[in-house]
């Protein structure tokens, strides 16, 4: 694992960061914790930003008849939405680089999707909707392809593996755009092949051509066609049966060198995955070993064996069960 590697990542300041919630409270998250080591965090409080402090009174989203929000203080009626709009512009406008953020939970300025919009400042208004903050909101109009999630979410360890993968993916991809270099952008696809076969095959072959450039096209045309792809191929998860597919083509290269009772126990493991009693690094890990093992140079430098950094993905072993998709709207 290249550790060099660093993402940035913009953090709300009140996790992990800073007392600067409404009550003067900072909010608990490992996740964060555990990644302060391995990215380049980027703190930001919207609120303290537009002159609100520290504590303040809440502010709250209402829905308007015609549907537009507005970001009000409830005690002080004092409406806010413009200031939050502008500075959510000019902030992230200023970003010179980014590739996720860590927003918090339910906020009516960082939320990402489950912000209550009400009916009127009033305490007990009924709830209309729910959605973004002013500031997510903004952060999914601009930067919506990247990763963003809030810090209750990363909890769940399906959603942190897909967050972690897309998140140092996109970094590499990052690195791979500013070098404007074809040969590394060739490199990129080859050691993510498996990766990528795992959450979008059709997609992977389709990137193949682009980076193979029959016709000859500016690196600029090539970069700007591969990342559209890119960002489709890596919007979700991938299915378990799509490991397994990935698996099995890993196997593959070591038909000659596996005695039959080690094949046999590859493909019961595999069965258990199957069946959802076992975690997918189990099988990974069997595979890494042989690798090792035969010095299989190939599969050595696949990415899907080393995405991020281990230690990012610390969990109990029932975190790990495939349960209910989390994706789905």
């Amino acid at each position: 694992m290249n550790n060099s590697i660093k993402p940035v990542v913009v953090v709300s300041k009140c996790i992990e960061f800073a007392y600067c919630r409404y009550n003067n409270n900072i909010i608990s998250s490992d996740v964060v914790k555990e990644m302060k080591d391995f990215v380049e965090f980027i703190p930001i409080c919207p609120e303290v930003e537009i002159g609100l402090g520290v504590p303040r009174d809440p502010i709250r989203i209402v829905q308007e008849k015609d549907e537009s929000l507005k970001l009000i203080q409830s005690s002080t009626a004092m409406d806010v939405t413009e200031n939050m709009l502008t500075f959510a512009e000019q902030f992230l406008n200023s970003l010179k680089k980014v590739d996720g953020f860590i927003l918090k939970y339910k906020s009516p300025s960082c939320g990402t999707k489950h912000t209550p919009y009400l009916a009127t400042i009033q305490k007990g208004a009924a709830k209309l909707a729910t959605g973004p903050g002013l500031f997510g909101k903004t952060v999914l109009e601009k930067f919506g392809n990247l990763p963003v999630e809030n810090e209750g979410r990363l909890k769940n360890f399906r959603i942190r593996e897909h967050y972690l993968t897309k998140l140092y993916t996109l970094t590499r991809f990052r690195e791979v755009k500013t070098s404007e270099s074809m040969h590394k952008l060739v490199k990129f696809q080859e050691r993510n092949k498996f990766l990528f076969m795992a959450y979008n095959q059709e997609e992977m072959r389709r990137m193949g051509r682009i980076v193979g450039n029959a016709s000859k096209k500016s690196f600029r045309e090539v970069i700007e066609e591969y990342e559209t792809h890119l960002h489709t191929l890596i919007a979700y998860p991938p299915k378990y049966t799509s490991h397994i597919n990935v698996l099995m083509h890993m196997l593959g290269y070591f038909s000659d060198e596996l005695s039959k009772e080690e094949k046999a126990y590859f493909l019961d493991e595999l069965e258990k995955y199957r069946a959802g009693w076992i975690p997918l690094f189990v099988l990974r890990s069997l595979l890494k070993s042989w690798i090792i093992r035969f010095d299989q140079s190939y599969l050595k430098n696949q990415l899907y064996f080393d995405i991020f950094p281990e230690e990012l993905m610390r969990f109990d072993l029932k975190d790990t069960w495939r349960g209910r998709s989390y994706w789905k709207k």
